[in-house]
């Protein structure tokens, strides 16, 4: 017979596979950070995944496991998706053995908080590293505390290979390990000192091995700080993205945290949140939980010098590490009330919002509209009924990007990409230019006038007579008209407050549309999400 506590711990398991599956199979596909996990992961192993390894901005962990989950079952979307549910649901039963650390109370709110936490949901079904990632530090942080209590050396070889495995899946998962051996560093040295510092060197030993693959993500030049500038309002959003189901800090925080302050977004952001920040402060009474908080605070005070400094944007699934700290701080905090009245109350209204916003809100993390998939603008550019040899005009990304939904080989693919935009804003201005100079295409946004621009597309397109052209754009980057785009340019202030990408993507449709006005005629305009799709027919200038 199974006991209580098992057949809790299985039912738990169970509804968070449950809100792992709904809406699972998006309609949208895969945007782009998915896509390129697809593009990477489905490449032959020698000759294109290590190179396509080589080209991201994180480690290869991630793409080795989802290239053999591609191996055993398919390359369908469901399929890439359901490796992140995987690892989501083991991640509930490891959560669960670290609150059992603490005790059996721990241990089940642990599992509970884990399996209908909607940031956990979200990133569950998406086809990127933060599900595989949250285990991987969900592993870390049980064999952390298992390692203080009793430092073996089973717990010590799983320790290492936990903070291993974090450091082979995410560029900046290297501070929060240094951070958690510097915790366990002051807990053990005095009686383990011996064991430390064969910890230490493991660990140095682990980081040269990964060096050169670390060196080269760390020194290359990205896109972060093009598109995303840092606010404060960040912080609070990851603290309303981790305790509650009201989820905002994807890609950019808006800059004021009151911007949605409705009272929809006070019951269901405010209120888990104030309540899990509240069991986290009974957490604290115990000193192994506030040198555990150290950690925490620690990372993400380096991650916003990182993103003040603009080397990245600071968004909340990067610090994700720290995530398995602060669900088993709530919850030993909770399991620690000694009022039982007010912390089964407190619990019961944490669940009731979290698990009512799961099953009726649209903006549930299950159910969240993925704008930016690209199979949205695939169906755009099959719904345009293109003939042969007409063009298509990319603006953003590569053809390529949209590969697994559309077959171009019948029509003429331009592209406008984050590679080569510069060239086409301001004739010979190369990308490493414009990346170490953001002010020289500031010339070009201030002109409503571009002949080289004109010149180039005219040149590329050559069009003969009601031959059309079909621009698909990503309305998320390129939201300026051209009067907004040079009011920008013209005021220093509002140019450095302006992320560039919007600049440049806003520009480069601007200038699309005006350049094939003087030649062409509109003949429609469609839309999908945050994309766009303008048709263009060159007719006789006689008709």
């Amino acid at each position: 017979m199974l006991n209580m506590r098992r057949i809790g711990l299985i039912l738990i398991v169970l509804l968070g596979i449950f809100l792992r599956l709904i809406a699972i199979d998006k309609s949208s596909g895969l945007w782009n950070d998915e896509y390129v996990s697809y593009m990477i992961a489905s490449s032959p192993l020698l000759s294109g995944f290590i190179d396509g390894i080589k080209s991201q901005c994180h480690m290869p962990f991630y793409y080795i496991y989802l290239k053999t989950f591609m191996v055993i079952f398919n390359d369908s979307d469901l399929v890439l998706r359901l490796s992140s549910v995987f690892a989501g649901v083991l991640s509930i039963i490891v959560m669960y053995y670290t609150g059992l650390e603490k005790d059996k109370q721990t241990g089940m709110l642990c599992a509970a908080f884990t399996a209908i936490s909607s940031f956990l949901i979200y990133y569950s079904q998406e086809v990127r590293l933060y599900s595989l990632l949250f285990l991987f530090s969900a592993l870390a942080l049980l064999f952390t505390l298992r390692l203080i209590k009793d430092a073996n050396l089973k717990n010590f070889i799983w320790f290492i290979i936990s903070s291993f495995l974090i450091l082979l899946t995410h560029t900046i998962g290297f501070v929060f390990v240094f951070f958690n051996m510097i915790f366990v560093s002051c807990k053990l040295f005095k009686t383990h000192k011996k064991l430390i510092l064969k910890l230490w060197a493991v660990i140095i030993v682990l980081l040269l091995l990964l060096s050169p693959q670390l060196a080269g993500i760390l020194f290359k030049k990205t896109f972060s700080q093009w598109w995303g500038v840092f606010s404060s309002s960040a912080l609070g959003f990851l603290i309303t993205d981790y305790f509650s189901p009201v989820l905002t800090n994807f890609t950019g925080a808006p800059p004021n945290f009151f911007y949605n302050f409705k009272s929809g977004f006070i019951i269901f952001a405010i209120i888990p949140s104030v309540v899990s920040l509240f069991f986290l402060g009974c957490a604290l009474k115990e000193r192994v939980n506030r040198n555990l908080l150290y950690v925490v605070l620690a990372t993400i005070g380096v991650l916003i010098v990182a993103a003040v400094t603009g080397k990245l944007v600071f968004v909340t699934k990067y610090s994700i590490e720290i995530y398995p700290i602060l669900i088993y701080l709530v919850c030993a905090g909770a399991a620690s009330l000694k009022n039982k009245v007010l912390k089964n109350t407190l619990i019961a209204i944490f669940c009731i919002l979290n698990l009512f916003f799961l099953a009726a809100s649209p903006l549930a993390a299950n159910r969240i509209f993925r704008k930016e998939g690209h199979k949205l603008a695939a169906d755009l550019i099959t719904g345009a009924n293109l003939k042969k040899g007409d063009f298509v005009i990319i603006q953003y990304y590569d053809q390529y990007r949209f590969s697994k939904y559309y077959d171009f080989s019948n029509v003429k693919v331009i592209s406008m990409n984050k590679a080569n935009f510069a060239e086409y804003i301001k004739s010979g201005v190369s990308y490493a230019q414009a990346y170490n100079d953001k002010s020289i295409l500031r010339q070009a946004f201030e002109e409503q006038e571009n002949k080289d621009f004109e010149n180039r597309l005219f040149r590329e397109l050559n069009l003969k007579e009601n031959q059309s052209v079909l621009v698909v754009s990503l309305n998320s980057v390129s939201f300026f008209n051209s009067e907004t785009v040079e009011k920008i340019a013209y005021n220093e202030a509002y140019y450095r407050q302006t992320p560039v990408f919007f600049m440049v993507f806003s520009y480069l449709k601007n200038q699309t549309y005006k350049t094939l006005m003087q030649e062409c005629v509109l003949d429609s305009v469609t839309r999908k999400g945050e994309w766009s799709a303008a048709k263009f027919t060159k007719v006789n200038k006689e008709d």
